[in-house]
């Protein structure tokens, strides 16, 4: 079964039972045999904050070293970011082998009128997986209501309900109190419920659940009522420390904890303090794990700073309570007009929601690409008659969006709200990745069109086609509707994924010449897009690097490998790609890799690193080395003074200070760039301090801090992709495709940093050869390293005298020879710098590839 199809019929499910209960999901689990009874879970319920919530509760149980499960729903971009397993999505293989599971069961109860639902599906669909992982522990984030939601069919062991709101009256009951009760419902058999509500909600809930720990601020209603109003756990709310974070504190009376959260807003502050008390609950939890975890809870689209010149805020507040939170979050911004992108489904209060949001100077209303979306004219109507000064209307979200933004001036604020879809649509103008495809011979085409999810079928037929020009990138089905139409018109062709549906991204392959291409660019360019297509023709002119119209002011450039041949060459979209607006100083043109490859020579001063461990971890030593790497033409020297070699042993800050800090004090003055490799901010802080110029995070970013420390000191930021750094041996990790699941979560990474305010020139991402990959993912890597451009950051390649050449029959100490080959091909391919240990050898490497891709320009003297 292709991942499509078992996609399509997941989606094709039916929304709704008329009959509510856990009997359905309770039945397909026992037809996969109940795969789901080893491990605990945990149910967070609510009207609002319950994703939130289960993220940071998520986030918190990892980082006290549990394996974790998360289960939340809507999706934005992809139906597997629902499931996931210690951060990572399920895999398409996954899905396909459950939908074969079930497929048969499905049809069969369909034909009684008892099929699943697709929530049920889902649902069962996650425990499945969590069960076959053997994870520790799952957090579900409860769907509608919690008596007889899908999730109940499991016995948790800790639950909360983060609030209570008039929401699905029709299912859940005509009140505020009605509704508490039916949520309270996911109370454990064993431990308190845990909840943020408060007033008569609570005594409904109190009703239903007896025992409960409330949470929240101090005091919690009227001061005169005395200790009984006074939450169990109490939460204060410190306001922002810088534009992506705010201040909280924690205090139940027996234990207390001070952190920051990426998630802004008060109601926030409560959301953590519910995490907190069930992690309490769940596992013996230090303050520096749940500190450490809210930080790192990162949940895209609920509160989201994009950009900070024009401020640019994306959040998926959906009904009249969650805009209410938004507002007050809001106004602690400063900002001069508001501009309002909303885009709602047609079931919720528009008017309410639209009376609960700041004062609105312009608003353009908007419709998601899916059926239940409001008509945009009816938005419109709602927001004229709130009060709005302008109102527009757009038919794309991202044309919305692009609207909003020349309308808005330097220091005012363009929000995009209404419902997480509408989120979805605006935020794929930062994280969408148009994947240039290096496609050599019919092999290589038949893999790019089946990475794409491309029917068999159309694959035969196509694969001839796709030897001139190939980019795979994700679009909405009507704007991949349109590209395609109108590339076919122009003699080229176009694939799109099985997968056609209006609230699920579709995976398109272009295919044609480069005349072909800029023709589309042209032609697209020339006459109104009303899908939302003109951030996609900026895009797709970046990633072919086509000379753009001066008028477009769109910026390309070839890959940071030497050769200026741009028919060949795969693209480097450093400047292009970055959204926010140039607050860096550093020249993307001081660094080394700017117009080829730059070599990085490793200096381990560590007495058990794999290669070289002992060897230069005496100062004098490292200091030789150094000065030897340099004269043998050394780009940059990279410092590490902590192992992450299989079963490396961690070591203290102060032990890892003590060997980096004096050495590049030393060599701070040489005539290469300074690289610091380190896992921990404090390290890197000191050792910017000392006179490094670049942080290499080999955990990328697992430190909340790293990437505010860039920022501050205005360095370079290597993002590595690692499932375990140190590297835990035979931790065996499932790709479907290694290299654009890799590029799928460094996007992700990227985006951070650069929120953090460190533009994509500064922000080097390295694919993590060896870390969590086997010895044939790390050859497809180096094979495939152009595709990591599609990042818009230089690229690095980091393979000396790894384990993967043991797939050739090199042993430990016999490595020399295949790194310098495959340095050689890994420059030949686009990569910006390689990470290597022998450097007058791979300098030579490099020189050789780059000779051979342009005679002309390359000449080194003797």
């Amino acid at each position: 079964m292709e991942y499509h199809e078992a996609a399509d019929f997941l989606f094709d499910l039916r929304r709704f039972r008329p009959k509510p209960g856990t009997e359905s999901t309770a039945r397909l689990l026992a037809h996969l045999e109940n795969p789901h009874e080893t491990v605990d879970f945990v149910q967070v319920a609510g009207s609002n904050g319950k994703g939130s919530t289960a993220r940071m509760l998520e986030r918190a149980l990892r980082e006290a070293g549990h394996s974790v499960g998360l289960y939340t729903s809507p999706h934005l971009e992809d139906l597997r970011e629902r499931v996931r397993v210690d951060g990572r999505k399920i895999p398409q293989s996954a899905v396909c082998e459950y939908v074969e599971a079930v497929h048969e069961y499905a049809t069969e109860r369909a034909a009684d009128g008892e099929s699943p639902t697709f929530f049920e599906a889902m649902t069962a669909m996650a425990l499945w997986h969590f069960g076959r992982e053997d994870i520790d522990i799952a957090v579900l984030e409860v769907g509608i209501g919690g008596k007889y939601d899908a999730t109940s069919v499991v016995d948790p062991v800790a639950s909360a309900v983060t609030s209570v709101t008039l929401e699905h009256t029709g299912i859940l009951g005509d009140t505020v109190e009605e509704i508490a009760r039916d949520k309270a419902h996911v109370v454990p058999e064993n431990a308190p419920l845990v909840t943020g509500v408060t007033g008569s909600p609570l005594e409904a809930v109190r009703d239903v659940a007896g025992d409960v720990v409330t949470v929240g601020t101090e005091p919690s209603g009227d001061a005169s009522d005395g200790d009984d109003c006074r939450p169990d756990v109490r939460v204060a709310y410190g306001g922002r420390t810088n534009h992506t974070e705010a201040a909280v504190s924690i205090d139940d009376g027996d234990w207390d904890l001070e952190t920051r959260i990426p998630l802004l807003g008060e109601h926030q502050a409560k959301n953590a303090g519910i995490a907190a008390a069930l992690a309490r609950q769940v596992t013996d939890v230090s303050d520096a794990d749940l500190e450490r975890g809210l930080r790192s809870a990162h949940w895209p689209g609920r509160f989201e700073v994009m950009d900070t010149g024009p401020l640019v805020v994306l959040d998926g507040a959906h009904n009249p309570g969650a805009c209410e939170g938004l507002a007050k979050t809001l106004e602690t911004y400063e900002y001069d007009d508001l501009h309002v992108v909303f885009g709602a489904m047609h079931d919720k209060d528009h008017r309410a929601m639209a009376a609960a949001l700041p004062t609105l100077d312009t608003v353009v209303a908007t419709e998601p690409m899916l059926d239940r979306a409001e008509d945009r004219a009816v938005l419109a109507d709602v927001f004229a008659d709130a009060g709005a000064r302008t109102v527009r209307t757009e038919t794309a979200v991202q044309d919305a969006l692009a609207t909003a933004l020349e309308a808005a001036g330097p220091d005012d604020c363009v929000l995009v709200t209404g419902s997480l879809f509408a989120v979805a649509e605006a935020r794929s103008q930062w994280t969408r990745t148009d994947v240039p495809k290096r496609v050599r011979n019919l092999a290589d085409a038949r893999d790019a069109l089946e990475g794409a999810n491309v029917a068999p079928g159309e694959v035969e037929r196509l694969d001839g086609d796709a030897v001139h020009r190939v980019v795979r990138t994700a679009l909405r089905d009507g704007q991949a509707t349109v590209l395609k139409e109108e590339l076919l018109r122009l003699g080229g062709e176009c694939a799109l994924s099985g997968l056609e549906r209006d609230d699920e991204a579709v995976n398109a392959v272009l295919m044609g010449t480069l005349a072909q291409f800029e023709a589309l660019v042209e032609a697209l360019e020339e006459r109104p897009q009303p899908h939302g297509l003109a951030d996609i023709v900026r895009e797709l002119r970046d990633t072919l690097a086509l000379e753009a119209d001066a008028d477009i002011g769109a910026e390309s450039a070839t890959a940071n490998t030497g050769d200026g041949d741009e028919s060949t060459q795969p693209p480097s979209r450093t400047a292009g790609r970055s959204r926010w607006s140039g607050r860096s100083d550093t020249d993307a043109s001081e660094y080394p890799w700017a117009d080829r490859t730059a070599v990085m020579g490793i200096l381990n001063v560590t007495p058990d690193s794999f290669h070289d461990g002992g060897e230069y971890d005496a100062l004098e030593d490292a200091v030789a080395r150094a000065e030897a790497m340099i004269d043998a033409d050394a780009d940059v020297i990279d410092i590490g003074g902590e192992s992450t070699r299989p079963g490396a042993d961690p070591v203290s800050v102060e032990e890892e200070l003590d060997r980096v800090v004096p050495v590049i004090e030393r060599i701070a003055d040489l005539d290469a760039h300074i690289s610091v490799d380190t896992r921990r901010a404090t390290v890197a802080d000191a050792a910017l301090e000392a006179g490094a110029d670049i942080i290499n995070d080999v955990s990328g970013l697992e430190d909340p801090e790293m990437r505010f420390v860039a920022a501050e000191h205005d360095a370079g930021l290597v993002v590595m992709h690692s499932i375990d750094a140190p590297v835990v041996p035979d931790h065996d990790i499932e790709y479907d495709d290694v290299v654009a699941d890799v590029i799928d979560h460094l996007s992700e990474r990227v985006l951070l940093a650069e929120k953090a305010g460190l533009d994509r020139s500064q922000i080097i991402v390295d694919p993590g050869i060896g870390f969590g990959k086997s010895a044939a993912e790390n050859f497809e890597l180096l094979d495939r390293i152009d595709e990591f451009h599609a990042l818009g950051c230089p690229v690095l390649f980091g393979h000396s005298h790894k384990s993967m050449f043991a797939r050739i029959g090199r042993d430990r100490d016999e490595r020399l020879e295949a790194t310098v080959a495959a340095t050689a091909l890994a420059s030949d391919r686009g990569a910006d710098i390689v990470r290597v240990h022998d450097v007058r050898e791979n300098v030579a490497a490099v020189r050789t590839a780059l000779a051979a891709r342009d005679p002309q320009r390359f000449e080194w003297d003797s």
